[in-house]
């Protein structure tokens, strides 16, 4: 079994914003599949299903993006899951827009919902998808830039780019997670 995670904030004001780009990818996810986010347990909203003959919870933490590891911890320790079976996907200002990056382990860098997970679940030994947003032109405005409105244009691209996070699930899945590092890096 897999807890796959899309981190992000709830709420309606953050729906398009560039920091919710891993609850977007879920959302292509339980679409695809018919797996409904409806159900909630230790302040996250999941839902449980097969993807590619693979049973998954998918999963929003509903703690704001900040205290992700909250909500992943006790799930990864209700259902018995290794973080080996942990994929989390998340927005990264340092790739580029419409772009992926999948790695197998790592630090969270300057990422506070990957801070809060690592710090929570204990260990960077679990895969990762980040999703490519790009970088403010004025550094200083990082917080406007993530949860901060976005023009109809770049939306586009941005969707490109969960649209490749949710194929790279899927080969994960299928295939592993080195099968997809080798597809999509």
């Amino acid at each position: 079994m897999y807890l796959i995670v899309g981190l992000g904030n709830p709420g309606k004001e953050y729906e398009n914003t560039r920091h919710n780009m891993g609850f977007k990818v879920l959302n292509k996810l339980s679409e695809e599949y018919n797996i409904p986010i409806t159900k909630s347990k230790f302040n996250g909203k999941y839902g449980t299903g097969i993807i590619e003959n693979e049973k998954v919870i998918l999963l929003e933490p509903q703690t704001y993006m900040n205290l992700s590891g909250e909500a992943i911890k006790p799930m990864l320790d209700f259902y018995k899951v290794a973080p080996s079976k942990l994929l989390v996907i998340y927005d990264d200002i340092d790739v580029e827009p419409g772009k992926i990056k999948i790695r197998m382990k790592g630090g969270p860098g300057t990422h506070n919902g990957m801070k809060s997970v690592v710090h929570e679940v204990g260990t960077e030994e679990f895969p990762r998808i980040r999703v490519g947003i790009g970088q403010p032109i004025i550094k200083l405005a990082m917080i406007d830039y993530v949860i901060g409105y976005v023009p109809e244009e770049e939306l586009k691209i941005l969707d490109q780019g969960t649209e490749k996070a949710k194929q790279a699930v899927v080969e994960v899945l299928k295939h592993g997670v080195n099968y997809a590092m080798n597809k999509f890096n």
